[in-house]
């Protein structure tokens, strides 16, 4: 009895190795193999809502040898950068995860390791359109066998965002959708569409800025290009060169962590089309009654809703500002002030809001506001998160005057407007004196179209 106990539990053994020994995984090099220079492999490893733990690699030649692999199905090929250690990217197990969340679709790692992994990166540059006419001849033949160019979205990081861009054109720009993540700069600013990503290579093209000042790409690359923080130095990243590898890739690597919370729904990041960053912290760029839906676009996955509007209107920019950590979204509110005073002022406006023991600031320091006599200002005062309901709000206006008398603001109205959450009311107080440096506290009530 011991003995078919035994052999039982070796035979089941050896079929759990077997089914283990299927599985493929993503090429894993040694920094010595990068040191040397990596020859250009492109492997294409299968993931579905049937193995999500076992990637499966499919052959160049066929579409048809493996059941998995289900044409009728949407296909996501998912194109990683430059590997300068010849290291794994860690944020592969999750993108495959959260897209198989999204839709019952084929997911396609595009393993180009073998060629990105080299510390001469003009080599990895070069080896960007061999690994594009290896995707495209794969696409091909899914095509020969049934599969709509329509079906497939291409998401590049850095280099892989140019990978997209090459496969989209030799396609004609036929395929459905490319999301480019940070896509590189280095060696490809400046230089004409045809040798980097551009809006025609596919239906539709959306691009996620977040290093335009050192590794990513400046310009706009897309039928919109959302810039997170104005597209360059991210909130939480190192600041000085002494944090080691994290200063050089930090502000590179957010453009995936940010898609990847567009993915898990922990939260909508809103853009604003606009002209710059700038303009946007003034509060000039708030409105999107020209989209549809009538809303203005969220940032990642699901952006493809306002394609129609986006294709309409041509290239547009928008920006966003986000937290430090996951899931980095922010709270805006636009502050619509009616001031009454006989000279004009400026300073600095800090907002609290209050709802029990919770308390979030807002500093709109980014340049001294201007009030004058009965004229409607704008600001735009962001919150680090939601907090509802409110049940106080405190304001302060600071000069930095520090002798001399202190000057005084009459508000004939403050009106904040939720800009995430267009079902809340807006929050009013009416006809308020505000002495410098000082703050004020009140409670607020809902706005009446009738008053100021």
């Amino acid at each position: 009895m011991l003995l078919w106990s035994f052999l039982g539990l070796m035979s089941l053994f050896s079929l759990c190795r077997g089914q283990l020994s299927q599985c493929d995984d993503f090429t894993d090099l040694h920094f010595h193999e990068s040191f040397m220079g990596t020859n250009l492999y492109v492997k294409l490893l299968l993931y579905t809502r049937a193995n999500l733990d076992c990637g499966r690699e499919l052959s160049h030649l066929s579409t048809t040898d493996l059941p998995l692999f289900n044409l009728t199905r949407p296909t996501a090929f998912v194109i990683h950068g430059y590997r300068p250690t010849g290291a794994p990217p860690i944020w592969v197990g999750h993108i495959v995860r959260l897209l198989a969340a999204q839709d019952d679709m084929n997911i396609l790692v595009v393993d180009w390791n073998r060629g990105a992994a080299n510390l001469n990166y003009f080599t990895a540059v070069a080896n960007t359109r061999k690994a594009a006419e290896n995707i495209t001849a794969f696409i091909q033949n899914m095509q020969e066998n049934g599969a709509s160019l329509g079906s497939i979205h291409l998401i590049g990081v850095s280099l892989g965002a140019h990978v997209a861009g090459f496969v989209g054109a030799m396609l004609k720009g036929k395929i459905g959708r490319i999301t480019a993540l940070d896509p590189a700069g280095p060696l490809f600013s400046g230089t004409p569409p045809e040798d980097r990503l551009d809006p025609s290579d596919a239906q539709f093209v959306d691009v996620l800025h977040t290093d335009t000042d050192a590794l990513g790409h400046r310009g706009a690359l897309g039928h919109i290009d959302f810039y997170a923080n104005g597209g360059a130095d991210q909130p939480g990243c190192p600041k000085t060169i002494f944090s080691g590898k994290s200063y050089f890739v930090c502000d590179h690597q957010r453009s995936v962590f940010l898609f990847l919370c567009s993915l898990n729904n922990s939260c909508n990041i809103t853009a604003y089309p606009c002209s710059s960053y700038q303009d946007f912290l003034d509060g000039r760029c708030l409105q999107c009654e020209s989209f549809k839906p009538a809303t203005c676009p969220i940032v990642g996955y699901h952006v493809n809703q306002w394609k129609d509007s986006l294709l309409r209107l041509g290239q547009t920019k928008a920006y966003f500002s986000t937290t430090a950590e996951p899931p980095y979204c922010k709270m805006n509110y636009k502050v619509d002030i009616v001031t009454w005073n006989q000279y004009t002022r400026w300073g600095v406006v800090i907002i609290k809001l209050y709802s029990g023991r919770k308390v979030l600031e807002a500093k709109i320091d980014h340049k001294l506001s201007r009030f004058e006599q009965y004229t409607a200002t704008r600001l735009l005062a962001q919150f680090d998160e939601d907090l509802h309901p409110i049940q106080k709000i405190t304001i302060c206006f600071v000069t930095g005057n520090v002798i001399g008398p202190r000057y005084k603001l009459r508000l004939l109205r403050i009106r904040l407007t939720p800009l995430e959450r267009p079902n809340r009311p807006q929050l009013c107080r009416y006809d308020m004196i505000l002495e410098e440096n000082m703050e004020v506290s009140f409670r607020p009530m809902a706005c009446e179209d009738s008053r100021i």
